[in-house]
């Protein structure tokens, strides 16, 4: 097992532990606090274009003292330095997976969306979600965006599994973004987490969440997806 295999060994067992450990009944509270909160401001910024982020903790920005040095916030200062109408609303939630996804994402779609950021799976590849499961959830998740607003732009967020799960299930995961991307005409990020995924100087204690300088490259790699939309 090389370097870069053991350090995707260890980013699993580290994620899977923190994953099952999770208070249902705590999640749901954040899950109903992240959508009020998502709804207020979308409502507030009306008047703009609306960058709806909807992910689990990578987007929440989980473990930073300033929720803003997340990448949706990073974005929105770049935004910003362009002068460009857009506002970015931060839907992350952390611990969810695509089924709660699919659940919590009607709520949401009450205003307007415009561009739809979708970063969801990791969690399920954790928990060792079937592939087809997770195609499918998102699938759903994307076609309720579709239907309320057709002609909102799309962007996907594609993600990795740690090869020790085995290849046969590293695949299917790993082919489910670019089939996701293809089926429904996406723009898709190959890898949210390429150039921070493995990297102790750019991960939190827990060595699996960015830190403030690893959201920076979190950032930047969607930027050059998304950039060209606005």
């Amino acid at each position: 097992m090389n370097s870069i295999y053991k350090r995707y060994f260890f980013l699993f067992v580290v994620i899977f532990s923190l994953g099952c450990s999770g208070n249902q009944q705590q999640n749901t509270t954040n899950a109903d606090t992240v959508t009020d909160n998502v709804q207020k401001s979308l409502e507030q910024k009306a008047e703009t274009k609306n960058i709806l982020f909807f992910g689990n903790s990578l987007t929440a920005g989980y473990g930073l003292e300033n929720p803003a040095d997340g990448f949706p916030g990073l974005i929105q200062n770049k935004i910003d330095s362009l002068n460009l109408p857009y506002a970015c609303i931060n839907a992350g939630l952390s611990g969810e997976t695509s089924a709660g996804g699919n659940e919590r994402i009607d709520w949401l779609l009450k205003n307007p969306v415009d561009i739809f950021v979708l970063e969801l799976g990791a969690n399920d590849g954790l928990r060792g979600v079937s592939p087809e499961t997770t195609f499918q959830n998102l699938s759903a998740i994307i076609e309720k965006v579709k239907k309320a607003y057709p002609t909102c732009q799309l962007v996907l967020a594609g993600m990795l599994v740690p090869p020790n799960v085995g290849k046969a299930y590293y695949e299917d995961f790993k082919a489910i973004f670019p089939r996701l991307a293809e089926k429904y005409q996406m723009k898709l990020i190959p890898f949210l987490l390429d150039g921070v995924a493995g990297d102790s100087a750019l991960n939190q204690g827990d060595g699996i969440h960015p830190t403030k300088e690893g959201q920076i490259i979190l950032a930047e790699n969607v930027w050059q997806v998304l950039q060209p939309l606005l």
